[in-house]
């Protein structure tokens, strides 16, 4: 299994961006995806999960209405669209697996 994760930088505040995770190694079309974060010093925070065919998807209540998680099975690549980012959003972002996680991309939001 690999999971590697791009799109990650720094933005301002009120800004947006785009995370991708290209996914190898599984049946990717068939197998829920998650996104996950965690800040330093803070816990592993779940934020999205997406189904296999993208019509379930979950977020957590900290991003609900500002990220959009998506999916192209035919590109084995999930996304996870940020928008109104707000300071509390910065850290690092990696996508899912069961229990398995890519080394992330880091998201700094500062002015």
């Amino acid at each position: 299994v690999q999971l590697v994760e791009s799109g990650g930088g720094l933005v301002q505040p009120g800004g947006s961006l785009t995370l991708s995770c290209a996914a190898s190694g599984f049946s990717f079309s068939t197998s829920y995806m998650t996104w996950v974060r965690q800040a330093p010093g803070q816990r592993l925070e779940w934020l999205s999960t997406i189904g296999p065919d993208g019509n379930y998807t979950r977020y957590s209540s900290s991003v609900n209405g500002r990220f959009t998680i998506s999916r192209n099975n035919t590109k084995n690549m999930i996304y996870l669209q940020l928008s109104s980012l707000q300071s509390e959003d910065t850290a690092l972002y990696s996508c899912a697996y069961e229990t398995i996680r890519g080394k992330g991309t880091q998201v700094t939001v500062s002015s």
